[in-house]
């Protein structure tokens, strides 16, 4: 053949066609809601893919450490939903871990999930994200603390709500130490001394428990009246008996089913000195603990009402009495926020998260937030569906609704439950209602 047939036979022949370029992925986290949204991605094809993680390992906040770090377990946290309703669907929690495990458990159950899902491998560990930017072609470029930028076309941002803590601000000066229940990491520096536990939530309870079992003394303060849910009802882990019972029920009988179920095995607040709660165990996340009453009752706790001042050592308190402490920790809770992103993009420190089903922005379609919701039960297997619905979205499967905006706002105006106006409670949602409108936005149904 001639030089000339060959160039004829080349310019006739059909071009290869083109194939298309898979999007890139960015994931900022490798918490339990980020490598769930990596498995995720895996599972579609979507394997053009980064993780950023600031730890060694994965694990998130559940990578205990001894010294004040990103992590606010403590040494001796447990989980406060069960193991049935805190695993992933499809990875069950080994079956000898008991009902409620504990966060070296955890640490190693989310590892295993990475290892098997081949999630580690798209891991970057060791690199903090400082800041991301929003390029002309509408891709994001992350910009780590060590290494190159990198541009994405799809960015999921899973890096937690419970790392920025949330100070409380009372008139006076106190003497002692104060420090934030996110650097409370054990019991033992605080044996001998007389402690003051600010809060009435999960991190709260836990911590007084912890320390009156060493300290001096430990009160408790508390702004308003909360509700107490032991972690087992009738043999079963608290949350379970309510998938099997409460959660059938209308939503209007559940709240008052369960008020009769905790005057009936507890009594009412009034008998441990505390304050009566003036909303419904409904309208808030719960408190479950089982050892805070038998602990107050046995006279190793002391009730305390809201803080009206300090004054050196002394702590005065709404009711009009007072006492002396050497140190204050305040369970208050943590402040959202993602400060690698432009506050013009997200700034969701208020009492409301104005995200379509939580999960997509108004006006970034290629924008996802993994894990920014607080359920009446566990985040992290809602977390997969999250990511499940993400990688549909970026495959073309499922589309942000028309008018995305009218949207947000119809969700916002009918919450799971009516839930009291706080910070707290910008991002909470019932566990079972959210699974049922991912799981139906998966399959072509509208949730608003």
């Amino acid at each position: 053949m001639t030089a000339s047939q060959t160039t004829r036979e080349a310019a006739v022949r059909p071009a290869p066609s083109a194939v298309p370029r898979k999007p890139r992925v960015g994931i900022v986290g490798a918490g339990p809601s980020g490598i769930a949204a990596a498995k995720a991605m895996l599972q579609a094809g979507l394997d053009d893919l980064v993780l950023f993680e600031r730890n060694n390992q994965v694990g998130g906040n559940w990578i205990y450490s001894p010294q004040s770090s990103h992590s606010s377990v403590f040494e001796t946290t447990h989980i406060i939903s069960s193991k049935a309703l805190s695993q992933y669907d499809d990875f069950p929690m080994p079956a000898d871990y008991p009902d409620y495990p504990d966060h070296l458990q955890l640490k190693q159950y989310f590892q295993a999930y990475a290892r098997h899902f081949d999630v580690e491998r798209h891991i970057r560990f060791g690199v903090e994200v400082t800041k991301i930017a929003r390029l002309a072609d509408n891709r994001w470029r992350v910009t780590p603390d060590r290494g190159a930028a990198e541009d994405f076309d799809h960015l999921l941002i899973a890096n937690g709500h419970h790392w920025k803590p949330r100070m409380p601000d009372y008139p006076g000066n106190f003497a002692g130490d104060i420090l934030h229940s996110h650097d409370f990491k054990s019991a033992a520096p605080f044996a001998g001394k007389r402690v003051l536990v600010i809060g009435g939530g999960n991190s709260a309870c836990d911590i007084a428990v912890e320390t009156s079992r060493v300290s001096a003394s430990t009160a408790i303060s508390m702004r308003r009246g909360y509700w107490f849910l032991p972690k087992f009802l009738m043999g079963l882990p608290a949350d379970v008996l309510h998938q099997k019972t409460m959660a059938k029920l209308p939503r209007a009988l559940r709240g008052p089913m369960l008020k009769w179920t905790l005057r009936l095995t507890q009594g009412s607040n009034s008998l441990y000195g505390l304050e009566e709660p003036k909303h419904g165990p409904f309208q808030v996340h719960p408190t479950v603990n089982s050892e805070l009453l038998y602990f107050i009752r046995h006279g190793k706790i002391q009730p305390r009402r809201d803080i009206a001042r300090y004054d050196g050592h002394r702590v005065y308190f709404t009711d009009g009495s007072s006492g002396e402490f050497d140190v204050i920790i305040a369970a208050t809770g943590f402040i959202t926020s993602h400060p690698f992103l432009e506050r013009s993009v997200a700034d969701y420190g208020g009492t409301e998260v104005p995200l379509y089903l939580k999960v997509f922005h108004p006006t970034c379609e290629n924008l996802y937030f993994i894990g920014l919701f607080q359920p009446l039960g566990c985040i992290w297997p809602l977390a997969d569906y999250q990511g499940r619905l993400v990688a549909k979205a970026i495959q073309g499967g499922w589309q942000r609704p028309g008018d995305i905006a009218a949207s947000i706002a119809r969700e916002l105006a009918h919450p799971d439950y009516p839930w009291i106006k706080t910070p707290r409670h910008a991002v909470e949602v019932d566990y079972h209602a959210y699974r049922k409108r991912l799981i139906g936005e998966l399959a072509g149904r509208r949730a608003f």
